[in-house]
């Protein structure tokens, strides 16, 4: 069996030179394998065309790669400047599958490909430099600068990834055949699936801070779980054990879906899974350039809805309490398989993974590891654990949202890797989680088991964004008012006798002030620059409620909760629209408002004057700029070059206020009721608070 396409990077070694030439490498054959992904693409249409309406075209996913290492590398603090800010903005944040109806209907003008082929050029030629200049000292570690890179080469992994799928996903028209993923060409009839017993045994999950292997933030911690003996499928099921479901009318009766997948169910109109393609002659099976007879003993491929749906059927066909496994149970079976982890493969690779064998599923019974089949590669495993911290987590700052977003009971964890996995999807501590109805190529096996799925805590233990869920909903301190409502309310009176059709609130965090706003705004724009706090907002505006842990003293919580009925917000929260943004880099689309508010923002920008003379075109003639700030410059967020006031030029003060005054003055008026002090208060534990002026200015666009 052939080696993995790019061989697995280790954080250590002897030579520090040699890892260098080794990052580089593995950097530049990443980067190119993405591109030649995209061969697959017949024409310009398949560029801009949506295979799914829940994602961008694929020419966002061709420049979000190479973005994403701009934008970590200048957070990092690594480059000093962008490239192309234009780019960076539109190729920075994809569209999140949160739900299944949440159709994008954004239009976008999208830049051509060979002008995205000319800016990863650029990226890969940036990147390479810096592989040369930074410093090296082994191990790499989590708070090096080359994590930062390794970080881009495994997200650039990812989308390898999720592309291809999107690709399975265009019509077959928009697609050729590529050589270098050519696919399984081996197929026949499925073999028998069976329970075969598995014996209990405790379970340990959780990446060491000085793992050899790079980690994403949720895979590090301590997890212990002692397991009960259980039976679990030798093989994924096949399409053929699957096509039994589908030819029993599984689709079409709700008795095997739980409500969520039914919901699904009914929106999507689903008959068969995805990739089965109805043919006159039989089933066929889409692959990402081709169609083909129907290989029965590849495993099927649905995604963790249509899984759970055939595991109730089949159970009332056999007698047995049939589920999918868990987290825990698939760690289980992977332990007692004794394969070694991926960096400790040599010329043989004992699984369909990596494009070591093949771009597209292969049959069920091509891999044995231990008793059992593919527990690694051939496709994703679905389980029935929702994502959740170990003990110990951190987040990790560069990505601070690459995990935290999910941990809300509804992005359920997938297992072992597929055929097109590298890096780090190949380890078996790879922690990676979707939504319950998204497609991969994933598919899944059962298992009967007396162990409890465990509980998946539902309240937000992320320390940040807890104290700020408080500070924006939670009780008053030392009778000092809520600050977002005191906010939004000195907007609101800003505005009388103005319309007020659009508002957009930047910085926005966990979204009081945008929900207040919507109060009287139809259509409310809120914008952070952590995709943490926006979940909140976002959770919120779906449900109208959330939980979160405040710290008592030590290790002691407390357990709180919003309301937005309770807070008198629930029923125009539908006017609030939650996005992720760069106020420094804001898309062209965030236009034309009567009413900007920038609570406690100019002081964490790192370019806060660009902010300020962008802005301005963002608001109507007659509009009204709200800012407030307790003008508390750090180095931390801004260099001191940046700094607005806060120091002495030519010898005199230079204040914050008389630098916004000459900035704004030639494009705005300031208010007369303004400046004015706001008081906050921020609650870090029961006995320590944050207590803070912002001074408050209101600006009328001229």
């Amino acid at each position: 069996m052939a080696r993995t396409r790019i061989t697995p990077l280790r954080l250590d070694g002897e030579n520090a030179e040699q890892k260098r030439e080794e990052i580089r490498r593995v950097f530049h054959e990443t980067f190119s394998l993405y591109e030649s992904l995209f061969d697959h693409l017949q024409d310009s249409a398949a560029w801009v065309e949506k295979a799914i309406p829940l994602r961008h075209p694929l020419i966002f996913y061709f420049g979000h790669t190479a973005t994403f290492y701009v934008n970590k590398l200048q957070f990092a603090g690594l480059i000093e400047a962008r490239l192309d800010p234009h780019l960076e903005s539109v190729f920075a944040v994809g569209v999140d599958e949160m739900s299944w109806d949440d159709l994008d209907e954004t239009h976008y003008d999208w830049p051509t490909p060979e002008a995205v082929r000319l800016y990863r050029q650029e990226v890969r030629k940036m990147v390479d430099r810096l592989i040369s200049e930074l410093p090296l000292t082994l191990p790499i570690t989590w708070d090096s600068p080359w994590w930062v890179i390794l970080m881009g080469i495994e997200h650039e992994n990812i989308h390898l990834e999720t592309s291809s799928v999107l690709m399975r996903q265009l019509p077959l028209s928009r697609v050729s055949p590529v050589a270098a993923f050519a696919p399984w060409d081996q197929a026949g009839t499925a073999p028998q699936n069976a329970l075969l017993p598995v014996p209990g045994g405790l379970v340990k999950l959780g990446k060491a801070k000085d793992d050899r292997q790079y980690g994403w933030d949720n895979e590090y911690g301590n997890h212990q779980h002692e397991l009960q003996p259980f039976t679990a499928a030798k093989f994924l099921v096949s399409n053929q054990e699957f096509l039994a479901f589908v030819e029993d009318g599984g689709y079409h009766n709700p008795d095997w879906w739980d409500e969520e997948g039914d919901g699904w169910r009914r929106f999507s109109r689903a008959e068969h899974p995805p990739f089965w393609v109805p043919d006159v002659e039989g089933w066929r099976l889409r692959l990402i350039a081709a169609e083909r007879p129907m290989p029965w003993n590849w495993p099927v491929e649905v995604n963790a809805q249509e899984a759970a749906a055939f595991c109730r059927w089949k159970s009332t066909q056999t007698g047995e309490n049939l589920r999918l496994p868990s987290e825990d149970e698939w760690r289980h079976l992977r332990n007692l398989s004794v394969l070694s982890d991926s960096d400790g493969w040599e010329d043989k690779v004992p699984a369909n993974i990596g494009l070591s064998a093949g771009c597209s599923p292969c049959p069920v019974d091509a891999f044995p590891q231990g008793d059992f089949y593919d527990l690694m590669g051939n496709v994703w495993e679905w389980t029935s654990t929702p994502i959740y911290p170990f003990p110990g987590f951190e987040v990790h700052p560069v990505y601070d949202d690459f995990t935290v977003p999910t941990f809300d009971q509804q992005h359920n964890l997938m297992k072992g890797g597929s055929f097109i996995s590298l890096g780090n999807e190949m380890q078996q501590e790879a922690r990676y989680a979707f939504r319950r109805h998204f497609f991969q190529h994933a598919g899944f096996r059962y298992v009967t088991s007396t162990n409890t799925v465990p509980e998946v805590p539902i309240y937000e233990s992320d320390a940040l964004v807890s104290q700020y869920a408080e500070f924006h909903y939670g009780r008053s301190y030392y009778e000092v008012p809520n600050f977002a409502a005191a906010v939004a309310e000195l907007a609101l009176r800003a505005m009388a006798g103005k319309p007020l059709r659009r508002a957009l609130d930047i910085g926005c965090a966990v979204g009081r002030s945008s929900f207040e706003l919507a109060k009287h705004c139809p259509d409310v724009t809120g914008l952070d620059f952590s995709a943490r706090f926006i979940s909140v907002g976002v959770q919120l505006r779906e449900r109208g409620h959330f939980s979160y842990t405040l710290v008592e003293e030590g290790d002691l919580r407390s357990y709180q909760s919003i309301d937005l009925a309770a807070l008198g917000l629930r029923e125009t929260a539908d006017h609030v629209h939650f996005f992720q943004a760069d106020a420094c880099n804001l898309k062209p689309l965030y236009r034309d408002y009567d009413l900007v508010v920038a609570a406690n923002l100019i002081d964490r920008l790192h370019h806060p004057r660009k902010f300020l003379e962008d802005i301005r075109q963002r608001i109507v003639p007659g509009g009204i700029l709200l800012i407030t700030s307790p003008y508390t410059w750090l180095e931390e967020y801004t260099a001191r070059s940046e700094w607005l006031g806060g120091y002495k030029r030519d010898g005199e003060n230079l204040t914050t206020l008389a630098a916004l005054k000459e900035i704004l003055s030639p494009h705005f008026r300031l208010r007369e009721e303004s400046p004015l002090d706001i008081p906050f208060v921020i609650r870090e534990t029961a006995r320590k608070y944050q207590h803070s002026i912002a001074q408050a200015t209101l600006w009328e666009r001229l």
